[in-house]
Protein backbone atom coordinates (compact mmCIF):
# COMPACT_ATOMS: atom_id res chain seq x y z
CA UNK A 1 0.00 0.00 0.00
CA UNK A 2 1.13 3.35 -0.87
CA UNK A 3 1.36 6.56 1.83
CA UNK A 4 -2.09 7.52 2.33
CA UNK A 5 -3.88 4.34 1.26
CA UNK A 6 -3.16 2.62 4.90
CA UNK A 7 -6.11 2.48 6.68
CA UNK A 8 -5.92 3.36 10.66
CA UNK A 9 -7.88 2.45 14.01
CA UNK A 10 -7.54 3.28 17.85
CA UNK A 11 -9.07 0.53 19.95
CA UNK A 12 -10.51 2.52 22.86
CA UNK A 13 -10.82 0.28 26.05
CA UNK A 14 -8.01 -2.07 24.27
CA UNK A 15 -6.68 -4.88 27.17
CA UNK A 16 -4.16 -7.33 27.19
CA UNK A 17 -7.10 -9.79 28.43
CA UNK A 18 -6.84 -12.31 25.45
CA UNK A 19 -10.82 -13.47 26.29
CA UNK A 20 -12.16 -9.74 26.05
CA UNK A 21 -13.76 -8.00 22.94
CA UNK A 22 -11.00 -5.30 23.27
CA UNK A 23 -8.18 -7.39 22.98
CA UNK A 24 -10.13 -9.44 19.85
CA UNK A 25 -10.35 -6.34 18.06
CA UNK A 26 -6.71 -4.99 18.24
CA UNK A 27 -5.81 -8.74 16.82
CA UNK A 28 -8.80 -8.62 14.12
CA UNK A 29 -7.27 -5.93 12.92
CA UNK A 30 -3.74 -6.17 13.30
CA UNK A 31 -4.89 -9.64 10.71
CA UNK A 32 -6.64 -7.06 8.54
CA UNK A 33 -3.67 -4.68 7.46
CA UNK A 34 -5.10 -1.82 9.62
CA UNK A 35 -2.22 0.18 11.56
CA UNK A 36 -4.03 -0.25 14.92
CA UNK A 37 -3.28 1.86 18.33
CA UNK A 38 -4.52 0.37 20.93
CA UNK A 39 -6.48 3.63 23.75
CA UNK A 40 -5.72 2.34 27.98
CA UNK A 41 -4.16 4.34 30.24
CA UNK A 42 -3.05 1.59 32.60
CA UNK A 43 -0.93 -0.02 30.14
CA UNK A 44 1.90 0.55 27.77
CA UNK A 45 1.80 -2.15 25.28
CA UNK A 46 -0.94 -4.52 23.94
CA UNK A 47 -0.57 -7.10 21.85
CA UNK A 48 2.99 -5.63 21.90
CA UNK A 49 2.01 -2.40 19.88
CA UNK A 50 2.37 0.85 21.68
CA UNK A 51 -0.52 1.78 24.03
CA UNK A 52 -1.76 5.72 24.17
CA UNK A 53 -3.12 7.12 27.39
CA UNK A 54 -6.01 8.86 25.50
CA UNK A 55 -6.77 9.12 21.38
CA UNK A 56 -5.57 12.58 21.58
CA UNK A 57 -2.30 11.05 21.94
CA UNK A 58 -2.28 9.02 18.92
CA UNK A 59 0.08 10.64 16.25
CA UNK A 60 -2.00 10.22 12.98
CA UNK A 61 -5.40 10.84 11.12
CA UNK A 62 -7.68 7.86 12.06
CA UNK A 63 -9.94 6.55 10.06
CA UNK A 64 -11.54 4.51 12.34
CA UNK A 65 -12.30 4.26 16.18
CA UNK A 66 -13.57 1.62 17.63
CA UNK A 67 -14.98 2.09 21.47
CA UNK A 68 -15.12 -0.93 24.09
CA UNK A 69 -16.16 0.81 27.27
CA UNK A 70 -19.66 1.24 29.31
CA UNK A 71 -21.50 3.57 28.35
CA UNK A 72 -20.68 6.30 31.53
CA UNK A 73 -17.15 5.76 30.34
CA UNK A 74 -17.68 6.01 27.10
CA UNK A 75 -19.47 9.45 27.52
CA UNK A 76 -16.43 10.67 28.96
CA UNK A 77 -14.14 10.07 26.53
CA UNK A 78 -16.44 11.30 23.10
CA UNK A 79 -15.19 14.86 23.50
CA UNK A 80 -11.64 13.46 23.27
CA UNK A 81 -13.13 11.01 20.27
CA UNK A 82 -14.66 14.36 18.38
CA UNK A 83 -11.54 16.63 18.93
CA UNK A 84 -9.33 13.76 17.78
CA UNK A 85 -11.63 13.22 14.48
CA UNK A 86 -12.63 10.16 12.75
CA UNK A 87 -14.48 8.54 10.04
CA UNK A 88 -16.08 6.22 11.73
CA UNK A 89 -16.92 5.63 15.38
CA UNK A 90 -18.07 1.95 16.07
CA UNK A 91 -19.59 1.87 19.12
CA UNK A 92 -19.85 -2.47 20.33
CA UNK A 93 -22.22 -4.55 21.36
CA UNK A 94 -22.45 -3.35 25.59
CA UNK A 95 -20.95 0.38 25.03
CA UNK A 96 -23.83 1.68 23.40
CA UNK A 97 -26.97 3.65 25.47
CA UNK A 98 -29.44 5.84 24.26
CA UNK A 99 -27.37 8.68 25.69
CA UNK A 100 -23.75 8.23 24.21
CA UNK A 101 -25.46 7.59 20.66
CA UNK A 102 -27.41 11.03 21.19
CA UNK A 103 -23.79 12.62 22.52
CA UNK A 104 -22.37 10.97 19.78
CA UNK A 105 -24.92 12.50 17.23
CA UNK A 106 -24.43 16.22 18.94
CA UNK A 107 -20.80 16.15 18.33
CA UNK A 108 -21.59 15.14 14.90
CA UNK A 109 -19.90 11.79 15.33
CA UNK A 110 -20.80 9.08 12.66
CA UNK A 111 -21.82 6.72 14.99
CA UNK A 112 -22.18 2.53 14.21
CA UNK A 113 -23.80 0.63 16.39
CA UNK A 114 -22.22 -2.83 15.71
CA UNK A 115 -19.96 -4.82 16.49
CA UNK A 116 -16.24 -4.03 14.65
CA UNK A 117 -14.31 -7.38 14.74
CA UNK A 118 -17.98 -8.47 12.56
CA UNK A 119 -17.22 -6.05 10.19
CA UNK A 120 -13.60 -6.77 9.72
CA UNK A 121 -14.51 -9.80 8.59
CA UNK A 122 -13.25 -11.82 11.58
CA UNK A 123 -15.17 -14.19 13.69
CA UNK A 124 -14.77 -13.19 17.47
CA UNK A 125 -14.56 -16.68 18.38
CA UNK A 126 -11.40 -17.35 15.84
CA UNK A 127 -9.68 -15.27 17.98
Amino acid sequence: MGTGEQKTIAIIGASNDRSKFGNKAVRAYVQVGYDVYPVNPKETLIEGLIAYRSVLEVPVKLNMVSLYLPPAVGLRVLPEVAKKGCDELWLNPGSESDELIEKATELRLNAICACSILAAGVKPESL
